[in-house]
């Protein structure tokens, strides 16, 4: 079959996550390069690699230099990892290999002092006729030859080699100059791995694949009590629903006044106010609403313990617990630096499409910024939000963002810094000072689907929860901040 003719068969990494970045996985016959430095999970990305080739019922070789079998098989089940059944092939310094050989039939270097390495290899392959080989590391290759034109000639061959018999090999490497440009060019693709601090975390980049592609980027690496966890960035997909602006209610009638009805689906709200305002309690009225006409709810807390939001909610007589127990509404707190921003999308994303969520709330943005794992700035980790609203909002899920403004009176800005790109309403909450008591006030500045109120209402949060008054009468100057009352200025609030 000529290579024109040739189909591509694909082959699980044992990673679903990394399959998903290898738009389906490796290629058969190919060779693959996961570079990184000590410590970024190469040799454990590699044998989940090998198990995988094992529970597909395939023979597998484990070409091994720098630790025993003994130790790899033992590190590796710590994780619940079986290789047991691979073939190991030790070419460390304590071997035999080193010995004296004078044929060589994989590749035909000159002047190797140490050609049992070679002849050794090929025998094992020809022996086991395995269909995936782990190199690990392969620099043991590059030590053999000279130059930089051996070394080229050396992995061609052996690459050829392997492919005529259909033998898949992952090779591991740590960064270094030395002729790391050579396999890089040779490889059909390249798996490059990092690690920074523990608030960058790990990251995973495909750097290459040949003839198939990959998802580019940098994406989310966890190293688990399973293994390596691979959670790919957010590709909005196409619209999964027709939109439907079908309204979700707060159960507050002046507030849904306030905003025409309600929030519709599809759409992203950003609840917008200073600290202690109530905005996550606005939006807790929105879930609880939800959760109780049947629509499944999901909220995330990164600014409060999930302990302080069920007895918050309880005082005001929301059943909270009643809705977790029907299934209604779910409520996680995001536990700081535990989760890369991919891997947070990922999680939400799959609990949406589990329970067929139709509205989600994430407390706050600020929260998500501070405590999820960097690996990139503040504009990616925005990108990153951004990805995850599209996401929902093509299913026809409502999303509400909760954002935390400095300033604690007046309107200078609708929302904090670069993020009001995000929404399709923008809803605030405000402290005003009127004849020397604090009061609050909620209104709307943009709505994108349906129209809404253009003057703000007062509210207040009781125990019985949040109460909206009647539209601002008689006050001026609430958006600078140096509110002026105007005639009586009543305004009685009203009750949920």
């Amino acid at each position: 079959m000529s290579s024109s003719e040739r189909q591509f068969t694909q082959l699980s990494s044992g990673i679903s996550g990394l399959d998903s970045l290898l738009r389906g996985g490796l290629v058969e016959g190919r060779l693959y390069l996961v570079i990184g430095p000590p410590g970024t999970g190469k040799t454990l990305l590699g044998t989940q690699f090998l198990e995988a080739g094992l529970e597909a019922g395939d023979d597998v070789l484990f070409i091994h230099a720098e630790e025993s079998a003994a130790d790899l098989l033992a590190n590796t089940a710590e994780l619940g990892i079986d290789i047991g059944d691979a073939t190991f092939l030790d070419v460390g310094p304590d071997s035999e290999f080193f010995e004296e050989a004078e044929s060589y039939d994989v590749v035909k270097p000159q002047d190797i002092e140490d050609g049992h390495l070679i002849s050794d290899i090929r025998e094992a392959i020809e022996r086991v006729d395995p269909d995936r080989v782990l190199i690990d590391p392969i620099t043991h290759f590059q030590y053999l030859e000279p130059t930089e034109y051996q070394f080229r000639k050396r992995v061609i061959a052996f690459a050829r080699f392997l492919q005529d018999r259909e033998t898949t090999v992952l090779a591991t490497k740590t960064p270094s100059n030395q002729m790391d440009t050579q396999l890089r060019s040779l490889s059909d693709g390249i798996i490059s791995l990092s690690y920074g601090d523990e608030k960058a975390g790990r990251r995973i980049r495909l750097r290459k694949h040949r003839g198939i592609g990959q998802q580019d980027g940098s994406h989310g690496l966890e190293i688990r009590d399973s293994g390596v966890e691979v959670y790919p960035a957010l590709e909005p997909e196409q619209r999964t629903r027709s939109f439907d602006p079908t309204q979700f209610s707060a159960g507050v009638p002046e507030l849904d006044s306030l905003l025409d009805g309600g929030l519709e689906r599809g759409t992203v709200t950003i609840l917008s106010g200073p600290s202690g305002v109530g905005k996550s309690t606005t939006a807790t009225e929105f879930l609880a609403s939800a959760a109780a006409d049947g629509s499944p709810a999901l909220a995330y807390l990164f600014d409060e313990s999930i302990d302080t939001f069920s007895h918050r909610c309880e005082t005001f007589g929301i059943p909270l617990s009643e809705l977790r127990d029907e299934g209604t509404l779910l409520v996680e707190e995001v536990e700081s630096l535990a989760l890369s921003p991919e891997e947070f999308a990922n999680r939400v994303k799959a609990q949406a499409e589990e329970r067929g969520a139709e509205l989600v709330v994430i407390d706050g943005i600020a929260g998500y910024k501070n405590a999820i794992k960097r690996g990139q700035d503040d504009v990616e980790l925005r990108r990153r939000l951004h990805a995850l609203t599209q996401q929902l909002t093509r299913g026809n899920t409502a999303v509400i963002l909760i954002d935390q403004r400095r300033d604690v009176t007046g309107l200078h800005e609708p929302t904090s810094e670069n993020v009001s790109y995000l929404a399709d309403n923008i809803v605030f909450q405000n402290y005003i000072e009127v004849a020397g008591e604090l009061q609050r006030v909620v209104g709307a500045l943009k709505k994108r689907v349906g129209g809404f109120e253009t003057v703000p209402r007062r509210f207040e949060i009781t125990a019985d929860g949040l109460q909206v008054g009647n539209p601002v009468s008689g006050i001026h100057g609430v958006f600078e901040g140096v509110p002026e009352q105007h005639g009586d200025g009543n305004n009685q609030s009203s009750t949920r």
